[in-house]
């Protein structure tokens, strides 16, 4: 499987292109008839939400899969090309399957941890079985996801993380500052827990609210959808002193505010004759803010390690990291059962290879020794039979062990060259596809069986996040 996904959201896209490009039911119906008809694919989904529209598919070529996909989108949705293509993003293999896991769980949404996304991809994957156009690649892979996501919601408290750890922070800073309203807050990043931040401020009625992003579009955006303005990334320390309130969530692997620009704003407030606090909320994990801001004067800085000190709220600060853990822990499972699975082919026409070897040697053996009893021969078959069987169980079960590993795709091609296995006969058994089966346990009316797919193309390259070029 090569594994393509590509669209826009929230994330790159404007809610007027977004509501543009929305496709009805009979839409999607189109972009999946005309994708799995492109050259380059073999199988599609389409997942087409409020907030997103995105197509998965196994493609034959990267770029032949993206020029593909991308026609068939812009024709189904009615917007040009030449204008979706600065708002689409592109996610290739590994990427791919962690993006479609992601989303599950809800980190992607506009609100974190949101569970009607869960039923958008189980209709996702209905629709892409009943046309025909999901095989077994895009049928394992979304019913993974589905997996993935209720075993987020399951095991942690995702669904109210999001909402909860911006109600719980902001109430933290309410009790120093008082009332939101008629404050000027600056909010730095533009992703999904930024976006519900900055929506929460803006329906408090704050006086006036600013985003910074270092992705200056992305600020654009969230503020074009809250009637706020922006700041440029690189004059955020600046804009800490026009601020009352300060709420970041960046995704930084390094500190974002630091200790000083802090102290600086404090003290042009104070020139200014402002007497209330500056207050700063946190809610990045590993913290935008330096810690030492906490011990300024005129300082009421919140952040996740004092959410925790709260009753309840510590086990809301983790869940959104845990839900992370768990998507990359199951990205690496999911690669691993998928890259065994590419063997099975091979070690699938090599027993029966061996069986056909087994079952000429007893013809001629029947030749041989017509008056051989039933017994007799029957204990001959069953020894041969399991000679072959413990001559191949070892090196079987280890290839397919070893091609679980990222560097292990060579295997499956090690044993059909030493068994000199007929390419045609591998490629038949990875070929045929079951029928469609139920959708995470719910069987799908009108669903049948896929049409043969070519086997999967063999590449590396990793293109994490990519823009179409």
């Amino acid at each position: 499987m090569s594994l393509l996904a590509l669209g826009l959201s929230h994330r790159t896209a404007e809610v007027g292109l977004l509501e543009r490009a929305a496709l009805d039911a009979d839409a999607q119906v189109r972009l999946l008839s005309g994708a799995v008809s492109a050259p380059s694919v073999n199988e599609v989904a389409v997942l087409a939400t409020c907030n997103r529209i995105e197509v998965y598919a196994d493609v034959e070529k990267f770029h032949g899969g993206i020029a593909d996909l991308s026609a068939e989108l812009a024709a189904a949705t009615g917007v040009p090309l030449e204008e979706l293509t600065d708002h689409l993003y592109v996610h290739y293999e590994d990427r791919a399957v962690h993006h479609l896991f992601s989303v599950a769980c809800g980190l992607d949404s506009m609100v974190v941890g949101e569970g009607q996304i869960l039923a958008q991809i189980k209709q996702a994957l209905a629709q892409a079985q009943a046309r025909h156009s999901a095989g077994r690649a895009l049928n394992d892979l979304f019913q993974q996801s589905l997996r993935v996501g209720k075993r987020a919601h399951s095991e942690t408290r995702i669904d109210r993380a999001g909402q909860s750890l911006v109600s719980v922070g902001l109430d933290r800073i309410r009790d120093v500052v008082g009332p939101l309203d008629g404050l000027r807050a600056l909010v730095v990043g533009a992703g999904s827990m930024s976006s519900l931040a900055a929506t929460t401020l803006a329906r408090a009625g704050v006086k006036e609210l600013v985003i910074a992003n270092r992705t200056a579009a992305r600020a654009r955006r969230l503020a074009d959808t809250l009637g706020a303005g922006t700041v440029p990334y690189d004059e955020v320390d600046a804009a800490i002193a026009a601020a009352d309130l300060v709420v970041t969530c960046t995704g930084a692997t390094g500190t974002v505010i630091h200790a000083g620009p802090v102290a600086a704003a404090v003290r042009s407030r104070r020139d200014g004759g402002v007497t209330t606090p500056l207050a700063i909320l946190d809610l990045a994990m590993p913290r935008d803010v330096d810690p030492a801001a906490r011990t300024l004067d005129g300082v009421h800085l919140v952040d996740l390690e004092r959410l925790a000190e709260d009753s309840g709220a510590g086990e809301l600060a983790g869940d959104v990291e845990r839900v992370g853990r768990l998507v990359g822990e199951e990205v690496a499972a999911y690669g691993a059962a998928q890259r065994a699975a590419r063997v099975t082919p091979t070690v699938v026409a090599l027993r029966a290879m061996a069986a056909q070897v087994v079952d000429s040697e007893l013809a001629r053996l029947d030749g041989r020794l017509p008056d051989l009893d039933e017994r007799s021969r029957a204990e001959v078959a069953q020894t041969l039979h399991r000679v072959v069987e413990k001559l191949l169980h070892a090196p079987t079960v280890r290839a397919k062990q070893l091609a679980a590993d990222p560097s292990g795709a060579d295997y499956a091609e090690a044993l059909r060259a030493l068994f000199d296995l007929d390419p045609q006969a591998v490629a038949a058994i990875g070929t045929a596809r079951p029928a469609a089966g139920p959708v995470d346990g719910v069987a799908v009316a009108g669903a049948a069986p896929a049409p043969p797919l070519s086997p999967p193309h063999s590449s590396n390259r990793d293109q994490p996040g990519t823009r179409v070029p």
